[in-house]
């Protein structure tokens, strides 16, 4: 029987990150808050020339420097950082990258659910035609106000996946549960640069989603939690999950343990949240870090505040290890230098205007920058 699901997957940040004990200082509070509190130690932070299409055009740079284009049939775009009210980061991408006209192009909102919304779409694209592929990007970059309680949650990354038929990595099950429910614990006006939360809601909402969603899958034939070998959550910080697994735990009457969720953590802890993305960093990390996955079942909690959750499974193909690129995104962890807290705030507080035409400073070295705005336009070239 054919099967559908992730065939390769790249990891991409900022070219800066900011050591949270750094932000506990200028703040007055114990580092500690963050990370035992919140689970995280670093944020990224997008450079001037850096935004939600350069670090997805990065990640989708080097899948496709490993399997070409000659398949791929649409290029599917999720995120909440959008650049333009209408065009598709997508497109951007596209052009970037050079891709063939014959090609569907569009992006995919809703909160940090939207990269999964894209996945599924991808699955239902080439389950109809199996000869082709498709390029999923998740690409976000979350921004709260200043001295606000989401300040040290914020963070930025980029995760691009190539989906087909027979994948070397992540065969997704088609068993799926949903869940979705109105509510405002997390939204960003049209005329707002950063996001606004009501915390305690929003913890609330993720909670009342997973069991949810969880039910449903249930409902709808899944496996028995006993049967899920590997647990990965939307971590909007890393906490987060280790809250969602003891709830599920709890619901279920299951004894789950830290140790199923421990290395999907590792990315993003020193990532911050990458909104859409932080679940697919978090499927980057466990199989980056862990061997004798193979034929391993991994339980997938996708949440989008306002909100949408779903649950899904997937199995780990053998030979997986083979077709896995770590080198990359732990090179860069490693590379990217710390700014200090008054470097942070003045990159936080520089907010471009359409109205007038500016250009961006050179400071990334990623292969694609956002180079200024002319007339009106947002501009994208090739790093030099």
């Amino acid at each position: 029987m054919t099967t559908f699901g992730i065939h390769d997957i790249e990891l991409v940040t900022t070219h800066h990150a900011l050591d949270l004990a750094e932000l506990a200082r200028a703040r007055g509070v114990d580092p500690a808050k963050f990370e035992i509190g919140l689970g995280q130690t670093r944020m990224s932070v997008p450079a001037p020339d850096e935004d939600a299409v350069t670090m997805g055009a990065t990640a989708a740079l080097r899948v496709l420097e490993r399997h070409g284009s000659d398949r791929l049939r649409s290029l599917l775009f999720a995120t909440e950082s959008g650049v333009d009210q209408s065009k598709s980061g997508g497109m951007f991408v596209h052009g970037l990258l050079g891709l063939p006209p014959q090609m569907r192009v569009m992006e995919f909102k809703q909160a940090c659910y939207a990269g999964t919304a894209a996945l599924q779409a991808a699955i239902a694209a080439v389950a109809r035609d199996p000869g082709a592929e498709v390029l999923v990007v998740i690409s976000d970059v979350a921004k709260y106000e200043l001295d606000s309680s989401g300040e040290p949650t914020q963070g930025a990354a980029a995760v691009a996946m190539l989906v087909k038929a027979d994948p070397a990595l992540v065969e997704i099950e088609p068993e799926t549960g949903m869940f979705s429910a109105e509510v405002d614990d997390f939204w960003r006006p049209n005329d707002s640069t950063t996001a606004r939360v009501d915390g305690a809601l929003s913890l609330k909402a993720y909670l009342d989603a997973l069991i949810g969603s969880w039910d449903d899958y249930a409902a709808r034939g899944g496996r028995a939690i006993e049967e899920i070998d590997r647990f990965l959550y939307h971590q909007p910080f890393t906490k987060m999950a280790v809250k969602g697994h003891q709830r599920l735990g709890r619901h279920t009457g299951a004894d789950l343990t830290a140790e199923q969720l421990e290395t999907s953590r590792t990315y993003n802890r020193v990532l911050g949240n990458s909104y859409g993305a932080s679940i697919y960093a978090a499927l980057a990390s466990l199989l980056h870090h862990e061997d004798g996955l193979e034929g391993k079942r991994i339980g997938f909690y996708s949440y989008g505040s306002g909100s949408v959750g779903e649950y899904f499974t997937g199995v780990v193909r053998p030979g997986y290890r083979e077709h896995l690129h770590p080198e990359p995104i732990q090179s860069d962890l490693a590379a990217r230098p710390s700014i200090s807290f008054d470097e942070y705030v003045a990159l936080h507080e520089t907010v471009l205007s359409s109205a007038e035409d500016v250009e961006t400073p050179r400071v990334t070295g990623a292969p694609f920058r956002f180079a200024g705005i002319r007339g009106g336009a947002r501009q994208y070239e090739r790093n030099a």
